[in-house]
Formats: C-alpha cells, structure tokens, sequence
C-alpha cells in the first residue's frame, strides 16, 4: 500500500504529555501504539475514519498509564503485540528483536531498545523494504530520551548505558524514518519543554543533545543529571500492566451522594478531592478536602499525593465533567471512587455543615511573608524569587514542616500552590495565603528580579 501522511494519527494527551499513535492500514483496519486506558480519544478517531483496531502495540510496561490493548483486544479482537521479555500475564503475541509482524501491507519490526525499562521494544514500520517510521516509545524522545531510574537507583546507570547502545541504534537508521515517541514535552518520563512531539533521525542527530555526547560516559551523566522527581503511583503501574489492566464493559460510575453521606466516608477514612478551579476553592470548602483542579494535569497529581486505596469524593462546580473525572483516574489505575458531592458546595453548606476558606491573592496584595515555591526543580532553577523556599509539591506532604510561618505559597499560575495550601493546611497549618499568579508576577510587585540556579 501507499503510506500517506494521514494514515497516522497522533492521540495526544497533553496532561500526562504523551502520544499514542493510530494507524491506518488502509484496509479497514487499524494498528494502535500505546494506547492508555482512556480510550475515549482513539475511539472517536476509529469512528471518524470507520476502522477497527485489529492490532494493538505497546512499546514497554508503561509506568506512567495503565495500557489500553487488553481493553482493545476484548473489545475488538486486536491482537496485543509486546516484548516477550516482559513476561505479561494475558493473551498477546510476545515478540523478541528482529520479528516482524505483517500488518497486510506494511510491516512491523521490533527492534530492542532497553533503557528506559529492560524489555523496551521500538517498532519500525516499514512499507516493502521502505522504512517509514519508528515507534520509539521511551527510547529516543525529541531533544532527549526518557528516564532510566524507574527501576530502582541502583540500576539508573546501567540502564543509561542501555539507553546509550538503544539511541545509537536507532540513530542509525536512514535520516528521513519519522520518529514517534510517546512521551513528550510534560511527561515526568522525562521530555524536555517544546511543542514538537515528532521528528526523523536526521533531525535529532543534529539537535539531540544526547545524540551529540562524544562517548558513553558523557551520554550517561548528561541523562542522569536531568532527571528530576516523578509521581508516587508510577512504582505501581508497571506490574499492573504486566499484569493486565481489569477489562471495563463501561464507565466507572461517579454516584451522587448527599452531605452526609460524604460526612460518614470521611468519618471511615474517605478522601475528599476537590476539582473545582483554584479560587471557588479558596472561597469555600470541606475542610480537609485536597484541591486539585480538574485539568489536563489532574491524574498526575491524584496519583501523586492521594493512595489508591482510600475512597474517594469529589466536590465538583457548575458545568464539570464527571466522565473526565473517572477517566482520568482510571488511566492511573484509581477505580475507588465513591461518588461526588450532590448539590456541590451550596448543599454541604445548606446541609449546616461547615467551610473553610483560603486567601487567595494578587502579588500586589501578598505583603511581606516568605516565599514557598512548589514547582518543579528545572522551573525552579530557571526563575525563581530570591531567597524562596523551594519544596516541590509531590513531596510537600512529608516536608510540611519545612514550610516557613506565615508563606504565600506559589506555583507558576496558582493551582498547584492552592494544591500545597491545601496539604499544609490538612497538616494544622491556616497562617498562609496562595498567590493567584507566578514568580514573574510578584518579582514585579515588590520591585526584585528573579534569579537562576537550582537547590541541589
């Protein structure tokens, strides 16, 4: 067949900041590459396009989603296609390097590519002896490749140097083979920032950094010295998908509950997340209740501050989407949800219960108090207010007590500082206010400029 530029289709989830790949095979069918459990966006491509998903590949046991293909093979039949060396636990066809699967048309080759995990399979599409793509997964990634610590430090060189021999062997591929990763830019699986998601090798051996370190070692400690924190759940998803993701005949239900039963769930142990944007938040809320807006970024954060053990409600506001909710908690394996919050904030209130609130203020009105910034370590060394406190969020729980009296908490905008509000706030601290804005904003407003240079 003739491979036409529109026979791929990228399903891009900016919040997790990976990319699964559709694949049109011209016949009806269609290949899909590591497609996450929120099936919601390939299903519409397939129904716009009136094709079935006869194949479903992953490129590695993904730590940052559960993996979709056992949910695509039970619905559709596809065959799951993945490295035999990752001893799954279901059905799939186990494919070492060098095989090759004939897709009708096209040709599907694995390559192995260990690093970011040790049964790492790239997969070159090939049209006749014609390579057109590779799927990198988590080997090569535009401008860098993804993180080799997820297996323990004690093993974060070795897969580096893995790493190293996987990116040179892809490199060697013709310069005009596209390249398809799925992490991106705002994968904790470590992408730098950009808003290109796909390349060729031609273009990464001349802008790759890492492509471009002169010998082994050079490539390991330019890999390991960018690796920052990564959530909590991504020790979990592994194994789980080595296992097998549970199969879903349908959506997970989010049922409405009333005031008090959110008041017993909480008296057993429930947690409350609330989803509503940062200042309905600040204006009223359950005390104890976590705030995490609802947003492109919101699994990651549930996964990394709540366990997946607890029950969960939700405060939601006019107009949210619950089905996004449930989705995307589901993606990260969070299937303990035990409803929301029925008449949201107006009915915990009607119901006498009581609110707390949280001042959230502009960087003209934010006085004189210490400066906690929460975000990342890279955003942190590349601007930051002089003599700021930096404890990222992921681990603001355990260093709550690193906070100084009195702090406006801040982030880049303010959701992630109302965020860590929230948890100082569940660890007995009140003496806070959140600025509803970034670094940037605030240097301006007390006449400063902002500084670089990390905390390390």
């Amino acid at each position: 067949m003739g491979f036409a530029d529109d026979h791929l289709i990228p399903l891009v989830d900016t919040g997790l900041g990976n990319s699964a790949y559709l694949v049109d095979l011209g016949d009806g069918r269609a290949l899909a590459v590591d497609a996450s459990r929120d099936l919601r966006a390939l299903r519409a491509a397939v129904e716009r396009r009136g094709l079935a998903v006869a194949y479903a590949a992953d490129t590695h046991l993904h730590a940052d989603f559960l993996s979709g293909a056992v949910q695509l093979g039970h619905d559709t039949g596809a065959t799951v296609l993945a490295s035999a060396a990752g001893h799954r636990a279901f059905a799939h066809r186990g494919l070492a390097d060098g095989d090759e699967v004939d897709l009708g048309g096209l040709t599907l080759r694995a390559l192995a590519t260990p690093g970011h995990t040790d049964e790492h399979l790239s997969f070159l599409l090939l049209d006749g002896d014609r390579a057109l793509g590779v799927f990198t997964g988590g080997s090569l990634i535009v401008d860098s490749a993804a993180r080799t610590d997820l297996l323990g430090a004690d093993r974060t060189e070795e897969l580096a140097r893995a790493q190293y021999h996987s990116l040179r062997r892809l490199a060697a591929l013709p310069d005009e083979v596209a390249v398809w990763p799925t992490h991106g830019a705002g994968s904790f699986c470590s992408a730098p920032p950009g808003a290109e998601r796909t390349s060729t090798i031609g273009a990464q051996k001349r802008t790759n950094p890492l492509l471009a370190a002169p010998d082994e070692d050079t490539f390991v400690r330019r890999l390991v010295a960018g690796l920052g924190s990564y959530p909590a759940y991504f020790a979990r998803l592994a194994e789980a998908n080595r296992r097998g993701p549970a199969v879903l005949t349908s959506a997970p239900p989010l049922p409405a509950l009333d005031a008090g039963q959110v008041r017993s769930l909480l008296a057993e142990g429930g947690q409350v997340v609330d989803v509503r944007p940062a200042a309905d938040y600040a204006a009223g809320h359950i005390p104890g209740a976590l705030s995490i807006p609802l947003r492109g970024q919101f699994a990651t954060w549930l996964g990394w501050l709540l366990p997946d053990t607890a029950p969960l409600v939700f405060v939601t506001g006019d107009g949210q989407d619950l089905d996004e909710i449930v989705w995307q908690a589901a993606k990260i394996g969070y299937e303990r949800l035990a409803g929301h919050l029925d008449g949201g904030m107006p009915a915990w209130a009607a119901a006498g219960n009581r609110q707390a609130g949280t001042a959230f203020v502009t960087a003209d009105r934010a006085g004189d108090r210490p400066y906690v910034d929460v975000r990342q370590e890279a955003e942190f060394a590349a601007g930051h207010v002089p003599g700021a406190v930096h404890i990222e969020l992921g681990g603001l729980a355990a260093h709550a007590g690193d906070a100084p009296e009195g702090p406006v908490v801040a982030c880049g905008h303010g959701e992630r500082a109302m965020t860590a509000a929230s948890l100082l706030e569940r660890a007995g601290r009140t003496d806070l206010v959140v600025l509803d804005g970034g670094p940037a904003e605030y240097a301006a407003a007390h006449g400063r400029q902002l500084t670089e240079g990390g905390t390390r």
